[in-house]
């Protein structure tokens, strides 16, 4: 080739590889992710062949981040993030503090120094927020009461993190005996000779400065700039406004406050959610997101030294140790401390036990300020690389553990109420104890079950309640959920696609079920497992193209409505009704709003589904 083009071939070898050794995991039953890292190690430097560029790849990774975060932001509101600041911001530090002083004390045993013993520690007390969110998004827990603790609490982390890398040149600088580090330090601490509790103190109001600019500035200027865009009627420039809001914000967070590009994206994202457009900024940067997520795992698959693990094999073992088991129990006993039910402290325990972006960071800048050893850096990539690939087992472990762990809460609570000892008012009896994943079963027979309750599941949910026909709704969005409760819809929290979800629904007695997401794949596996369940079951569903009605109704459904066809329908009904299409302001009063097919009305802003 004439000219070399390195950006192009990482990206291409990077994807490539991690299409091959994701569908080769899926095909044995593995996650994708370990496909994903196995890529990254065939490129990187310590095998073989072609060695992908190791600059361009955490960079690209990077992009992946700050649109992950800025998803999550647009699903979560500062009313939600406010709700769990009791048990987020005590609970991280803690377990920080607990991480810390393990690895702290694991170099201690190899005969580090203090400084690199701090490095260590805080490398491994902070989670990778792609694999977090990974695994809580893959479950459909973000916008569940254990997701909103699990994301509060990897954003104390962040905030914690912000602080650390501020602090760490000035720290470097006082035990190098002010030698070292000050070529990194905060420009503005530099010049005016602060120390670290200056530091500190300048810190933590650039962080302050940053929240109050995205409330004040930001709640008014991101939306509207979104909704300018929309009504437009461009869908190419709304899906490059997203792309550029999320990074623009990130970027300019991290040059101008000092938060870290995440913290920044994901601040974006949680002011543009209260905007009605969110659920459409997220379905355009979704394909990006997965994307660059994706090249994520490649990167951190790249900096892992299989070898490593024959050289260093007892170190590398009890990094790990600290990551997946000392991590673990200290979340879970934090949680149980602040009487949450078993369920959700082991998943959020499980959320924890790994670590990735921040520890990469924190490891490159203690090497270049000579605080940490090569070594040190070297467990810290190997113990990312593993315990990534045994974050899938812990969430399986997840499922064993939690009955058994229950079992002997109940019988530790009888015993002390027969000693005579009284349970504290603020926690709940035992036996009344449910944790959010004991589904109770519906009593309801003959009825109707409709899954999703959006713009289209809204509107036949109305129309059911108008006829008086029973019906419960299967819906997994937390804010829809409470909505539904409050008109005293019976509601069932969950996927519908799992199948003790629909064994709760009572398929087997219902009469219809009404399949509103707009996601065919999802909806294919519920309309195939409602079948099986119930041969007699009426079952309706929607698609958006000839393809996913063939798919739909091969898998059972009986009727398969396709929105685009029932607007043409309706549009030519009008036509032959009056002969000539009827002006524009006559339309617009008289049209039912069944017959616009509510989802799909003709701007940016109304495309969302």
């Amino acid at each position: 080739m004439p000219h070399e083009t390195p950006l192009i071939t990482t990206i291409v070898v990077g994807l490539g590889l991690a299409f091959i050794f994701g569908a080769l995991a899926n095909r044995f039953r593995l996650p994708p992710i370990v496909g994903y890292l196995i890529a990254g190690v065939a490129v990187g430097p310590f095998t073989p062949g072609y060695v992908a560029d190791q600059t361009l790849a955490p960079e690209l990774a990077e992009i992946g981040v700050i649109l992950l975060m800025f998803g999550v932001g647009l699903h979560f509101s500062l009313k939600d993030l406010l709700s769990v600041r009791a048990i987020a911001v005590p609970g991280a530090i803690v377990q920080i503090g607990v991480a810390t002083l393990l690895g702290a004390g694991l170099a201690w045993l190899m005969g580090w120094t203090f400084g690199a013993g701090l490095v260590f520690g805080l490398a491994l007390s902070v989670a990778s927020t792609v694999v977090l969110l990974k695994a809580l998004q893959e479950r459909r827990l973000v916008e569940t009461e254990r997701g909103r603790i699990a994301v509060g609490w990897l954003i104390v982390e962040d905030l914690a993190m912000v602080l650390a890398l501020v602090l760490l040149p000035a720290l470097a600088s006082l035990m190098n005996g002010g030698s070292g580090g000050d070529a990194i330090a905060d420009p503005l601490a530099a010049r005016f000779g602060l120390g670290l509790w200056g530091v500190l103190a300048l810190t933590v109001a650039k962080v302050v400065a940053f929240v109050v600019f995205m409330l004040v500035v930001g709640r008014r200027v991101i939306p509207w700039i979104l909704h300018y865009i929309a009504h437009t009627g461009s869908r190419e420039l709304f899906r490059l406004a997203v792309l550029a809001l999320a990074l623009g914000v990130a970027f300019g967070a991290a040059k101008l406050f000092g938060v870290s590009l995440a913290l920044g994206a994901f601040f974006a994202g949680m002011i543009l959610s209260e905007s009605e457009l969110s659920h459409r900024a997220a379905e355009e940067s979704l394909p990006l997101r997965d994307a660059f997520a994706v090249l994520f795992f490649v990167s951190v698959g790249m900096l892992f030294n299989p070898m490593s693990v024959v050289h260093d094999p007892l170190p590398v073992l009890a990094t790990l140790f600290i990551i997946l088991i000392g991590k673990s129990v200290a979340a879970f006993l934090i949680v149980i401390a602040f009487r949450h039910p078993v369920g959700t402290a082991l998943t959020i325990s499980a959320s924890l036990a790994q670590i990735g972006e921040f520890s990469f960071i924190l490891a490159e800048l203690g090497v270049k300020l000579g605080l940490l050893p090569h070594q040190g850096q070297d467990l810290i990539v190997a113990g990312a690389m593993l315990s990534i690939l045994a974050n899938p087992l812990l969430f399986a472990a997840v499922g064993w553990l939690r009955p058994q762990i229950e079992r002997r809460v109940g019988r530790a609570a009888p015993a002390a109420a027969s000693a005579g000892e009284s349970l504290p008012e603020t926690a709940p009896a035992p036996a009344a104890e449910r944790d959010e994943d004991e589904i109770p079963a519906t009593a309801l027979t003959d009825h109707t079950v409709l899954i999703g309750y959006g713009r289209v599941g809204s509107l036949v949910g109305q129309a059911l309640a108008e006829k008086g026909v029973p019906y419960l709704v299967i819906e997994d969005a937390d804010k829809t959920v409470s909505r539904l409760r409050d008109g005293k819809i019976e509601t069932i929290v969950g996927n519908a696609a799992k199948a003790e979800i629909l064994k709760a629904a009572n398929l087997g007695g219902a009469r219809r079920i009404i399949v509103a997401i707009p996601n065919a794949f999802e909806a294919g596996q519920i309309v195939e497992q409602a079948r099986a369940v119930n041969a007699d079951l009426d079952i309706v569903a929607r698609a958006h193209s000839d393809a996913e009605v063939e798919h739909l109704t091969g898998l059972g459904a009986n009727n398969v409505i396709m929105g685009e066809r029932e607007i043409a329908r309706g549009i030519i009904e009008r036509v032959a009704k009056d002969g000539t299409s009827p002006a524009p302001d006559q339309q617009a009063s008289e049209t039912p709003a069944a017959e616009t097919g509510a989802d799909d009305q003709p701007s940016i802003a109304a495309e969302k589904v």
